[in-house]
């Protein structure tokens, strides 16, 4: 049998996460989430290098009905987006909704003192522990609002729930 080490570096704490804006733009409307390695949210400038990649990050247009093509499905222009001012890299998870049931995502990332040349993560990661507990949330919600609602689809309802607490 083989052992496995994991190295840690220290016990896990939970991490406070900040709903920061709901942010439209090209068509989109997204919920902004913030975490940070130091304090509760992150740096403003993490911030407006997100929002500047919305329209060259997802996908065009926003809401979109899928044709003939299995793998051309419909979108619906609503999503979140993920900042993590963490100490290794700066990470922008970009998620949106498609497929009636399905959560689509690019994560972006640059060294924290290089915001400005944040591009496609280089490793097939999906998130930390963290990250996918607003991942969790959004799930919920989508499920409550969209999926399980017996009124049917309420869109409004779901951009208007969000997470503030520790993940």
């Amino acid at each position: 049998m083989n052992e496995t080490t994991i190295t840690r570096t220290g016990a896990h704490r939970p991490r406070p996460v900040s709903f920061l804006e709901l942010h439209e733009a090209a068509g989109w409307r997204l919920k902004f989430y913030g975490m940070a390695v130091e304090g509760e949210r992150p740096r403003p400038e993490l911030v407006t290098v997100a929002e500047a990649l919305v329209p060259s990050v997802l996908p065009s247009p926003a809401v979109h009905s899928g044709g003939d093509d299995p793998y051309d499905i419909d979108r619906y222009g609503v999503g979140f987006v993920i900042l993590n001012d963490a100490s290794d890299y700066a990470y922008a998870l970009f998620d949106w909704w498609a497929g009636e049931n399905e959560i689509h995502q690019r994560i972006f990332s640059s060294l924290p003192s290089r915001l400005g040349t944040m591009r496609p993560h280089p490793t097939p990661t999906i998130g930390c522990v963290s990250e996918l507990g607003v991942t969790d949330f959004e799930r919920r919600a989508w499920l409550r609002h969209v999926l399980a609602n017996p009124e049917g689809p309420d869109l409004e309802g779901y951009l208007g729930e969000y997470l503030e607490g520790e993940v």
